[in-house]
């Protein structure tokens, strides 16, 4: 019965994004089931089973097409040959009326509550995930607000569902003890649904703001032009720096120094930055909305973030108040110890043995 589980990582990319970081800390907890894992390399200490090297999202749209052709048409025939019982797919792509038992995750919906009118995603999200997770024995959510969302877009009944949050490196985001500098620091990507236009003109509204700057890492995209001539309107190119793409190993340092990360964003399947932030002890001024309150609980500042006077009001607390600063500290550094990858593991390891 070894081969009895399937992780079907055909998404997994040589250097890997969030949802390819999440796969890879889950493992560790999951090698008690003895899974084969569906890869394009083999990775040690664990039965592996090759696959082309052509499915990842890197590849772009023909990627995309590849992996989800591959899904329906190939992964059935493994599953059949090695005598499989069920698929674990850390994200939601299954192959559909194929006889196949799996168990998917779901990350979030934001291509269906913010989408973009040409975008292939929404297709993809309104056509082929409702009918997977409409197949799936059962379905793993990052948050309560994605398993909401999940039951309110597509009718799937909440017991169908379990919500296991997520974790961050604790090794990498820890406190430095290093002096606060006179930064608010947003990270993330560049994308409307994040906010950054409010926090822009929240930022620009602050009484004292020559005292402070704005840093916003994150890659550059298309959206990024549209930030910048706001920056240039508002006569703040000198305090609002956009940093781009910040490594891994630099990100605590930044984080660790900043007065507060500012996260005004309308919509998360979980907010992974509120944890990071907060493992290195650093205030954090987010959304009362989604996911947040169940990432930050009170160990950060909750903002209404269409209220562009509820962000601004929140960074000059935070700026000017060091009783109120030296508490989100300890708060953060304790709310942040309640999450770990071992946890989450070991609930999605208890979740597929039920299947198995």
């Amino acid at each position: 019965m070894s081969n009895s589980l399937l992780i079907n990582l055909s998404f997994l990319t040589p250097e890997p994004t969030g949802i390819g970081t999440y796969a890879a800390n889950i493992f560790p907890e999951l090698q008690q089931l003895e899974p084969t894992l569906l890869v394009s390399q083999q990775i040690d200490d664990y039965t592996c089973y090759q696959i082309p090297d052509n499915l990842t999202p890197d590849r772009g749209t023909k990627g995309q097409i590849n992996r989800l052709r591959w899904t329906q048409f190939n992964l059935p025939k493994i599953y059949n040959k090695l005598d499989s019982n069920l698929i674990f797919s850390p994200i939601p792509e299954a192959p559909l009326y194929s006889g196949c038992r799996y168990i998917v995750t779901v990350h979030d919906l934001i291509p269906l509550r913010f989408f973009k009118r040409f975008s292939r995603l929404r297709a993809y999200f309104r056509y082929y995930i409702p009918q997977v997770l409409r197949q799936a024995e059962h379905i793993i959510c990052d948050s309560q607000a994605t398993a909401e969302d999940v039951a309110n877009f597509f009718q799937i009944p909440a017991k169908k569902m379990t919500a296991i949050p997520l974790a961050c490196d604790s090794i990498n985001f820890r406190y430095l003890d290093l002096p606060t500098k006179n930064y608010f620091l947003y990270t993330g990507r560049h994308d409307p649904y994040k906010n950054l236009e409010r926090l822009i003109t929240a930022f620009a509204s602050l009484s004292d703001r020559t005292n402070y700057e704005l840093w916003l890492a994150g890659p550059p995209n298309t959206y990024t032009p549209q930030l910048i001539a706001q920056v240039e309107e508002l006569g703040l190119k000198s305090s609002i720096k956009f940093l781009g793409y910040v490594s891994y190993e630099q990100l605590p340092v930044l984080m660790n120094q900043a007065i507060a990360l500012v996260f005004p964003t309308l919509w998360e399947g979980f907010g992974l930055p509120i944890l990071e932030a907060m493992a290195c002890g650093t205030p954090v001024i987010t959304s009362n909305l989604s996911s947040m309150p169940e990432v930050a609980g009170d160990a950060a500042l909750l903002v209404n973030p269409y209220s562009v006077g509820e962000i601004a009001e929140a960074m000059k607390t935070v700026a000017t108040d060091s009783k109120l600063r030296s508490h989100l500290k300890t708060a953060s550094l304790a709310r942040s110890a309640q999450f770990s990858w071992n946890k989450t593991g070991e609930t999605t390891a208890n979740i597929l043995q039920k299947y198995l």
